[in-house]
């Protein structure tokens, strides 16, 4: 049977907003921080480490059965892993040590396959984005909460891409969509700027991983747009050996996919 999901999402916003405290700390101490490189353009901090440690404590005290996948310390938990939270910690640690606050703290819960909810938190903007199946998606800025929804796609579309993995792949991609604008911004916002509507698109070339994309997933489709595969298929988890994501494509609406002509002068 599916837990009442509204109780779940109190249990996320609240573990995220004791994560971002101590990330703020961390935040305003970076230079003192020790940052080791874990791959190609992979790094890890103990900032990262710090939050992954709490937010396991809060998430556990608060749902002692359900699994986990994060980030820093991979997977562990209960056998059954009907559910489990999906998270990262401290999504664009680049960005972090860069000090120019687009990081995020991005938890979700997944369930068959599916991230049924997502809390995307941009502690360093005061800025958290949270959504759910059947219940929608909301903005928390200073504050001030309000609803969002994806919009119709503009002309020349409105595109955001990875600040620090641009691709030759994604230039080509774009290139045969037609006219288009490009933001490029850190961590997990990029799905959270489609959901609320200010971009169009967001296609994502080369490696990612189940972590990076769970919770802007979950915080997407439930603003009314979709994160899929080259092929068309829907973003999947929990159903792989590997935990790596193919390319893929997040849109608010599907006209976002279809070229266009140029536009005249």
């Amino acid at each position: 049977m599916a837990p009442n999901l509204s109780p779940h999402m109190t249990v996320m916003q609240n573990a995220a907003q004791r994560a971002a405290k101590r990330l703020l700390r961390d935040f305003n101490e970076v230079e003192q921080l020790q940052v080791s490189v874990k791959g190609p353009s992979d790094f890890v901090s103990q900032a990262d480490i710090r939050a992954e440690q709490t937010l396991k404590e809060e998430l556990t005290k608060a749902r002692p059965g359900y699994a986990f996948l994060m980030e820093e310390s991979g997977a562990s938990g209960s056998e059954n892993w009907a559910w489990r939270w999906v998270v990262d910690p401290l999504d664009g640690t680049r960005e972090f040590v860069k000090r120019n606050g687009e990081f995020t703290i991005n938890i979700a819960l997944a369930a068959q396959s599916e991230p049924l909810l997502g809390v995307v938190a941009a502690p360093a903007q005061q800025l958290v984005y949270w959504g759910a199946t059947g219940i929608g998606a909301f903005r928390r800025s200073r504050g001030a909460e309000s609803p969002i929804h994806v919009a119709p796609p503009l002309q020349p579309l409105r595109v955001v891409g990875s600040r620090s993995h641009a691709s030759p792949q994604t230039e080509a991609y774009l290139a045969r969509l037609g006219p288009h604008q490009t933001r490029g911004i850190g961590s997990s916002l990029k799905f959270c700027l489609v959901a609320e509507g200010s971009a169009d698109l967001y296609p994502r070339f080369g490696p990612t991983s189940e972590w990076d994309t769970a919770a802007g997933q979950a915080v997407l489709e439930a603003a009314g747009g979709a994160v899929t595969r080259l092929d068309g298929h829907k973003l999947r988890y929990n159903c792989r050996e590997s935990l790596i994501n193919g390319d893929f494509v997040a849109f608010g609406h599907a006209d976002a996919l279809r070229p266009r002509a140029p536009q005249r002068s």
